[in-house]
């Protein structure tokens, strides 16, 4: 599959998934690219602005099986990634799957559950497969985890460790409608549905098969220059180095934007990378990993914060098709 028929596809996708989520382009899009390269996503907002929806609707258009475990504090890893059944007239032991062998898999309330749940996320956000009583089973491609947490709900919640929020390829914050006339849009779009959930009538835009060719171009066939790859790596070391910084992202967050802006190339109709590629994707690719010293962060210091400050100063290449 070439850039230009891979674009023509994904702006189909944007634009279906648009007919239900109303009026914030820029999270489809940003969810989007980060699904062309297996990410997985940490919605970190409020409640009711539609985080299940869009997973839901991305699970339909692109034809893949969608799969939502609402977690709780008595949820166990077995809930997740299942477990093996002796069977008496078989004499044999059957795996019986977990919803995690999906494709699109909506974590709710993913800090609502113990850390030893949380961890077992770990392997497959990762490493796209799960050990189960020591046996490794593949996950089928694409696989992503959209998780979902609320900022401001922090009783009988246990806290993202480090080690997980690094396996997210980006952390998108939702937001409220942003003008009245989308309100309004919201409420006359919940009118003419006659129903809350509307993505029981999407059908499939895209099979599996092509979506994994769409993530195979994004790979193989989007061009990211030597100068634009050194921009990376300083933005990440400036943002490493920063005074107020305890713990900066690892090379991890490195590669993470590097994917994201990649895919955002195709999503604009080029086979090359740009420096606003980059730019775009740097908060939500690079903020999640940053730890602050407790004495800034009393300050209300954020990692948004560091990351924008470190683009500032991060010196731009003027030419992003030049090795």
């Amino acid at each position: 599959m070439d850039v230009k028929e891979a674009f023509e596809i994904s702006q189909g996708i944007i634009d279906r998934i648009g007919r239900v989520y109303l009026g914030n382009e820029v999270v489809i899009r940003k969810t989007l690219a980060a699904a062309l390269v297996n990410g997985n996503i940490l919605f970190e907002d409020y409640p009711g602005l539609g985080k299940t929806l869009l997973a839901k609707a991305f699970g339909k258009v692109l034809g893949l099986k969608y799969t939502r475990v609402q977690f709780t504090p008595d949820l166990l890893p077995a809930d997740i990634l299942g477990t093996k059944v002796w069977r008496q007239n078989k004499g044999t032991f059957e795996l019986i799957k977990g919803p995690i062998f999906t494709h699109v898999l909506l974590a709710d309330e993913i800090n609502r559950a113990p850390p030893k749940t949380q961890s077992a996320l770990l392997e497959a956000m990762e490493e796209k497969q799960v050990t189960i009583e020591g046996e490794t089973f593949p996950l089928e491609r694409p696989f992503f985890v959209i998780a979902t947490q609320n900022p401001i709900e922090f009783e009988g919640t246990y806290p993202l460790p480090e080690a997980q929020l690094d396996r997210f390829l980006l952390r998108l914050r939702v937001g409220y409608p942003k003008s009245l006339e989308d309100e309004i849009a919201i409420l006359e779009a919940r009118l003419s549905w006659g129903k809350d959930d509307p993505t029981g009538d999407m059908e499939p835009l895209v099979d599996r098969e092509t979506f994994v060719g769409m993530q195979e171009t994004v790979e193989k066939g989007i061009f990211i220059s030597r100068d634009l790859l050194r921009y990376i790596a300083e933005l990440v070391r400036n943002v490493r180095s920063d005074e107020r910084v305890e713990a900066g992202p690892s090379p991890r967050g490195g590669i993470a934007l590097m994917k994201v802006a990649k895919a955002n190339a195709l999503l604009n109709n080029r086979d090359y990378v740009l420096p606003d590629d980059i730019k775009v994707f740097a908060v939500d690719a690079l903020a999640h990993r940053i730890m602050i010293k407790p004495e800034y962060a009393f300050e209300g210091i954020s990692g948004e914060e560091i990351v924008r400050e470190a683009l500032e100063k991060t010196p731009v290449p003027k030419e992003g098709r030049s090795g």
